[in-house]
């Protein structure tokens, strides 16, 4: 082993984003490397400032790092908080004796409640690297996690994160799945139920792979990033508020395993069940409504498939001390106009301020959840929620409270435009049959969204709209001409986002 006074090296900033992955990177002709041994991908531990984490190591033969030089990945310089010029050391990351629990889970073993909460501890802590989360994700996916594993694994994830708690003896919440573009009720919600005095503490995620999370359409608006003292502040004054969980790490084990699974494409239903609970238990919620749309091209894609998520859902909330409730949605189509974080912050105000424009498949999804968040009284039934919901909404009490919001959040901000637009326009005349959400979010992706925040789709058709040839069918918006120039590109190549049949 290298003798502790040549074995440091010095660091190099190189703006590497490996999203929540640590990685470090030195030469192939490192000293360290062939002192110690290492090859890439071992897993290593780094200490800068008596400060250490573990982390993947990837090696380079190039000139990008100087002799006796290392980068580390934005991830982990951040969690070093490191400095240009700092000096670290790099040794061998002891055994992790939990990845034996997740080999046993590939062949078929049940993991018990310490095995699982000694998985996620160390998920959190950063022990895990890609590959090994992927092999954790992978063996627990299709069905190989039965009810009380899924419940183990959710307490895991609320333990070790951190844990908010409110003075009211009902915290209710909304929660959406995903998987439909612009289906951006949230803000109008939580407007709604804040205004009957309700208490609804919002923490909502940014986008992963999709073009907008409620995060980020919110921040178009008003200041999101709040500290766990602020959002006490804004929910004691307003009864509500609209945050980006990740700024107070809730549950911080599931943002890390939902970027693996969504690279692996895995639809895993006790991951989903144990991201959803975990966060909402986290949050301090005994009520939670979950909107759930079903269609061919939305995240759930049959009535069997979301009615054993329900049941998953619904039961082991119960068991764990929760009350939710699934509301089945229309999937088929996405709701709303606008796909990308402006444009759904458009169509949110459209509806609090009772635009005549508003998109109504946007309001009457608002209405219904808020009418069913209200419905967790014993005294109001559903129909009487969606009434209390509607006069809300029309007196003009929810927009007030969401401009209440918004200030107590760090103030109101403009809505910004996109300095580039396109008209995409139908090549013939008839109906529209189909929508493949999926495709259209991919073009509201390549245009910019949700990185540049103007950026996305406008729609100007739905299901059922009668088309005239070159009639405008959705308008790309776009920061710059080489991003629009992007989404047409993709289009000339695959362009069924919408679906016409001749009439």
């Amino acid at each position: 082993m290298t003798n502790e006074k040549n074995n440091f090296l010095t660091l190099k900033k190189l703006g590497i984003d490996t999203y929540k992955e640590a990685v470090l990177y030195m030469r192939k002709d490192c000293h360290v490397c062939a002192s110690e041994g290492f090859e890439a991908h071992s897993r290593v531990k780094v200490t800068c400032h008596q400060q250490s984490i573990i982390a993947t190591l990837n090696m380079v033969s190039s000139n990008l790092l100087e002799k006796g030089k290392a980068g580390l990945s934005e991830y982990a310089w951040n969690l070093l908080d490191a400095r240009e010029g700092d000096k670290i050391t790099v040794s061998h990351a002891k055994h992790v004796t939990s990845l034996s629990y997740v080999r046993s889970k590939i062949y078929g073993h049940t993991l018990s409640n310490n095995e699982l909460k000694e998985i996620v501890q160390d998920i959190t802590a950063g022990k895990y690297s890609d590959i090994h989360l992927s092999s954790f994700l992978t063996a627990c996916a299709g069905h190989r996690m039965n009810n009380q594993e899924i419940a183990d694994l959710t307490n895991a994830m609320v333990d070790t994160g951190e844990k908010l708690s409110w003075e009211a003896k009902i915290v209710v919440d909304k929660h959406s799945v995903g998987g439909l573009p612009g289906n951006r009720t949230t803000p109008i919600i939580v407007s709604i139920v804040a205004a009957f005095g309700l208490t609804i503490p919002k923490t909502s995620s940014r986008a992963i792979t999709s073009p907008a999370g409620t995060a980020d359409t919110m921040e178009v608006l008003a200041p999101v990033k709040l500290d766990l003292a602020k959002i006490k502040n804004v929910v004691r004054q307003e009864h509500g508020c609209i945050v980006w969980g990740g700024a107070i790490s809730l549950s911080p084990a599931d943002d890390t395993m939902i970027g693996v699974e969504r690279a692996l494409n895995i639809d895993s239903e006790a991951q989903l069940v144990a991201s959803v609970l975990s966060k909402k238990i986290a949050a301090g919620s005994t009520h939670v409504i979950i909107d759930m749309p079903v269609g061919p091209t939305a995240k759930i894609r049959t009535p069997q498939a979301a009615k054993q998520i329900k049941s998953h859902l619904e039961s082991i909330g119960k068991k764990l001390g929760i009350t939710v409730k699934v509301i089945f949605g229309d999937g088929t189509q996405p709701i709303g106009r606008g796909i990308g974080p402006a444009l759904e912050a458009r169509d949110v105000l459209s509806v609090l301020q009772n635009d005549s424009s508003a998109p109504k498949d946007l309001r009457d999804r608002a209405i219904k959840l808020s009418g069913n968040i209200f419905a967790f009284s014993p005294k109001i039934d559903e129909a009487e929620g969606i009434k209390i919901a509607t006069e809300l909404l029309d007196s003009g009490k929810a927009w007030r409270k969401f401009k209440n919001i918004c200030e107590a959040q760090g103030g109101m901000r403009k809505i910004p435009k996109a300095p580039y637009i396109h008209d995409y326009l139908s090549t013939q005349a008839g109906m529209v049959i189909s929508m493949d959400n999926r495709r259209i979010s991919l073009i509201a992706k390549l245009a910019g969204a949700p990185h540049d925040k103007a950026a996305g789709i406008d729609l100007h058709v739905s299901l059922g709209s009668k088309v005239k040839k070159n009639e405008i069918l959705f308008t790309i918006h776009a920061q710059s001409p080489g991003e629009l120039k992007y989404a047409l590109d993709h289009l000339k190549e695959e362009n069924y986002l919408i679906e016409i049949e001749e009439e």
